[in-house]
């Protein structure tokens, strides 16, 4: 448990000295597509043409517990979720071995992309990049992210959450560079 105290004190500090900002409310959200853990193509634009809305959120790897948490918290909430019309997709830059360990951990039943590339991370700005201090103790509580993300980038994602509706337009955004804080689903609900 002290390992995992330093790791969260570590990974706030270097959150909030060096994250994105975010896109805000009422912009328009930048469209995207990719192939989930079932090997579906999920595009954004497509998913409006059919779902009142889209969340769409950002986790950092199968290895964050608060990732965890949040994600199973979404799974027990689905059936709210979806009865407003929404649907879910996570966005991750592991690789799709974690994201099995992911689902395995949350029982998670919605569609999760690695983002590769970054493309989305990017696109939604929740990017950020580790300085080599921070990669190297990650690696001393046994946090790889050589091999949990299948390259030596070393990016990883603010845990951010967007609501966007049929326009495209996002109407939530839950983004803080406290990673413990996430959207909660009673908040999810209340805007959808």
């Amino acid at each position: 448990m002290k390992h995992l105290t330093t790791l969260s004190l570590a990974l706030f500090c270097f959150i909030n000295a060096f994250a994105q900002s975010g896109l805000k409310s009422g912009t328009q959200a930048p469209a995207f597509s990719g192939t989930d853990n079932t090997g579906k193509k999920v595009a954004l634009r497509q998913l409006l043409k059919k779902h009142k809305a889209v969340v769409l959120f950002f986790y950092r790897g199968q290895w964050c517990p608060y990732c965890n948490k949040h994600i199973k918290e979404l799974q027990d909430s689905l059936s709210l979720l979806t009865a407003k019309g929404a649907y879910v997709v996570g966005v991750t830059p592991e690789t799709a071995e974690n994201i099995s360990k992911t689902i395995e951990k949350t029982h998670a039943s919605f569609s999760i992309i690695q983002d590769k590339d970054y493309h989305i991370m990017k696109a939604y700005d929740v990017n950020y990049v580790l300085d080599d201090k921070t990669v190297n103790q990650y690696r001393n509580w046994h946090v790889n992210l050589d091999e949990i993300n299948g390259n030596t980038d070393h990016v990883l994602p603010v845990p951010a959450t967007y609501i966007i509706d049929n326009t495209g337009k996002i109407t939530f955004v839950q983004f803080d560079k406290d990673y413990r804080k996430r959207a909660s689903v009673a908040d999810l609900l209340q805007a959808l």
